[in-house]
């Protein structure tokens, strides 16, 4: 952009007048000088001399139109400021040609992405010419994305990984939560599977051997199948090797605690699985899930103190107002009070137990603790506390 200059002496006053010229705009600027004053007084309000004034200078911005194949493009500002790859994006928006396809015809040949603008003579109403190939459009897919949640119930078993879920057969839910969680030991399976239908070792009742051979088949199920599993088997087997499990109330099966359930099951399976005909998991049930506990037995009233081992199958989180956390309702279950006759003062004494942990299994069982024997009223009672 070039700006010139004429300057023009008038005879008013000594007065100035200087002219910019940019492009088709003339800008006028008048600078008065002050009067003459005597040299003494005038001196401290003498200014320095006026220097000449700053014009904005704007950036030439020819506006071109492009032919690319049958189409064209009016009306697009080239800003000679920049380099020409900032123009051949502009043509990307508009004809999908990406800057490395453009080829696009100027005085000399072919733009060049870091062409100099002055040197190639682009003017006011300029039609250009551009080759090149746009990118495809991508398309849509035939087939939209299936998530995991809009697949059938059995579809959804198999993507996650999820065994098949178990029908309640009337307040039978203690019992599908015993079976699921136990389901989840992959040890405990594999022992299993090697349990045949005659390895009903010596010591070990038919009933016991029908409920291993029942929890078998039904794990069985529950590896071989999608959809939810009946277990009716394994409940008719539990309820004849554990009547208290058929207990009715106006001719309607009775809800009954979980807990109670995994224990008698538990221990059935560390009897059969440890008969000789089993031998190979024998020692499975101990290692995954036996906890050996050394314990201190006390009376504070005689003295007398013993030392006592055994081993459990569960550890119990008892929930009381104090308890907050689980370690302190392990630590709580540690230390229990008894009543028992003590030999030493002839008739019955509180005695504590104090159990230390010896061994941990592989998987430890805890049991939450929610329910206390009310003896006024022979009952259990559900412990409730407010968070």
């Amino acid at each position: 952009m070039r700006i010139n200059w004429a300057s023009a002496s008038g005879s008013s006053r000594g007065a100035r007048r200087e002219f910019g010229v940019v492009e088709r705009e003339t800008y006028a600027i008048n600078i008065r000088r002050p009067r003459a004053r005597p040299l003494a007084c005038a001196a401290p309000f003498l200014s320095p001399p006026a220097s000449k004034p700053r014009l904005h200078r704007t950036a030439a911005m020819p506006t071109v139109s492009v032919k690319w194949q049958k189409e064209v493009f009016p009306g697009i500002e080239i800003d000679t400021t920049q380099p020409p790859i900032v123009f051949k994006s502009q043509l990307y928006t508009l004809t999908g040609v990406p800057p490395e396809r453009q080829k696009i015809m100027v005085k000399g040949g072919i733009l060049k992405d870091d062409a100099d603008w002055s040197t190639l003579g682009v003017k006011e109403g300029q039609k250009l010419m551009m080759i090149g190939t746009a990118d495809e459009i991508v398309k849509a897919p035939e087939k939209g994305p299936v998530f995991v949640e809009d697949l059938p119930e059995e579809e959804q078993v198999v993507a996650l990984g999820h065994s098949a879920g178990l029908y309640n057969l009337g307040n039978t839910c203690y019992m599908n939560s015993t079976l699921q969680c136990l389901h989840s030991v992959p040890e405990l399976k594999s022992a299993l599977l090697s349990y045949s239908d005659t390895a009903r070792g010596n010591g070990v009742d038919q009933a016991s051997h029908n409920l291993t051979l029942a929890t078998r088949n039904t794990f069985g199920e529950l590896d071989q199948s999608v959809r939810p599993v009946a277990p009716l088997q394994f409940l008719q087997t539990l309820r004849k090797k554990y009547p208290q499990f058929a207990q009715q109330h106006n001719n309607v099966y009775m809800q009954q605690d979980a807990e109670e359930c995994w224990t008698q099951l538990v221990y059935t399976l560390s009897q059969t699985l440890t008969s000789d005909a089993s031998e190979s998991a024998a020692l499975s049930m101990k290692q995954l899930f036996g906890i050996d506990l050394v314990s201190r037995v006390h009376c504070a009233e005689s003295g007398e103190e013993s030392m006592e081992t055994e081993s459990v199958y569960s550890m119990k989180c008892h929930i009381s107002q104090d308890v907050n956390h689980l370690h302190e309702g392990l630590k709580h279950g540690l230390k229990t009070e008894l009543e028992k006759v003590s030999p030493a003062l002839g008739r019955t004494a509180i005695y504590t137990r104090e159990s230390r942990i010896n061994e941990l299994p592989r998987y430890l069982t805890v049991q939450f603790v929610r329910f206390f024997w009310k003896r006024e009223s022979n009952q259990k009672a559900k412990i409730l506390r407010v968070c």
